[in-house]
């Protein structure tokens, strides 16, 4: 398709069920129970389930909610641009707002995580666990942090093959050479052993999508961009009466970050607009079909395992 893209990003107005899902998703940020955030408040379990399905009784309420979760009231309420600075608060945004996406767009290396391998999964959680450093005093808190990112990411790849939402994937063709040349890797002084079996599950996933390239199933565009991408991931989700635009520090690939930064969630027209031109423009320049298949084959074809056939197909 030479478009991909129909129409700008629309202001949506505030409803109080995405106040909930805000308030959800930066508790589970910062990795408290309900149970700690209702009794910081002074309120019941029972009625902070009840916020969180977005039953907010009083303004006063949601900023002493902010205060304890530090953010601010704007962040929660979702006014202009929703900053999040945890990636598991970051991806259960994701899966919040996915769960209600007609077409998912997005420039996210080094492939796409709702099309990968459920093999995938495991691979992905040691990788991130490779990515603690070693000796930290919170190695346990960032191990049971590993866990709960796991868990909504699986949640997130469950819904998507139940729903099975129109999906956009532009994927940098520097992202696949990386992918190939080091396999998805927490950090560079692990065994040698394991950095070729990283590769080998890395060269895996690429092969699936080579196989989405030559047989793709109903409502999966697949785009191989060879010019330089920009250096923050970026999604825009449309939804029914509404779209909404994610951009992101966090990296679930080769050197994963799922430690430090700010992603930002908009509905704003201006940086909606600005990044479906970047989209489009990408699009628009991007190998696909036949030809980005037999381009990612060339590169495992390049990047071949030392004892392993170039062309042989897992």
């Amino acid at each position: 398709m030479s478009e991909i893209l129909s129409e700008s990003g629309k202001t949506a107005p505030i409803r109080l069920s995405d106040i909930g899902a805000r308030l959800r998703a930066f508790r589970m940020g910062r990795g408290l129970t309900p149970e700690a955030v209702a009794a910081s408040l002074g309120i019941s379990r029972a009625a902070l389930y009840r916020a969180e399905k977005g039953e907010i009784p009083k303004i006063e309420t949601l900023t002493r909610i902010a205060d304890v979760l530090g953010t601010s009231l704007p962040s929660l309420l979702g006014v202009g641009v929703e900053y999040v600075d945890t990636a598991i608060a970051f991806f259960e945004r994701m899966r919040q707002i996915e769960e209600e996406a007609e077409q998912i767009i997005g420039l996210f290396g080094p492939v796409s995580y709702l099309l990968t391998s459920d093999a995938y999964d495991g691979m992905l959680q040691e990788v991130m666990l490779d990515a603690i450093p070693q000796g930290e005093d919170a190695s346990r808190a960032a191990r049971q942090s590993v866990d709960a990112l796991m868990a909504v990411l699986r949640q997130r790849k469950k819904w998507y093959k139940r729903r099975q939402p129109l999906i956009v994937s532009l994927i940098a063709s520097s992202d696949i050479e990386r992918f190939l040349l080091h396999g998805v890797v927490g950090r560079h002084d692990l065994p040698p052993a394991t950095v070729a079996e990283r590769r080998r599950l890395a060269r895996n996933e690429v092969k699936r999508i080579e196989d989405l390239l030559r047989r793709p199933p109903a409502g999966v565009q697949i785009g191989i961009a060879q010019e330089p991408t920009p250096a923050t991931t970026f999604q825009i989700f449309r939804q029914r009466d509404r779209s909404t635009l994610a951009i992101s520090p966090f990296r679930l690939g080769e050197q994963p970050n799922v430690r430090i930064g700010v992603a930002l969630i908009t509905s704003a027209p201006e940086p909606m607009r600005l990044h479906e031109d970047i989209a489009q423009r990408l699009w628009n320049g991007a190998l696909t079909g036949e030809a980005a298949a037999d381009f990612l084959h060339g590169l495992m074809d390049r990047y071949a395992i030392d004892g392993q056939d170039p062309s042989s197909h897992f």
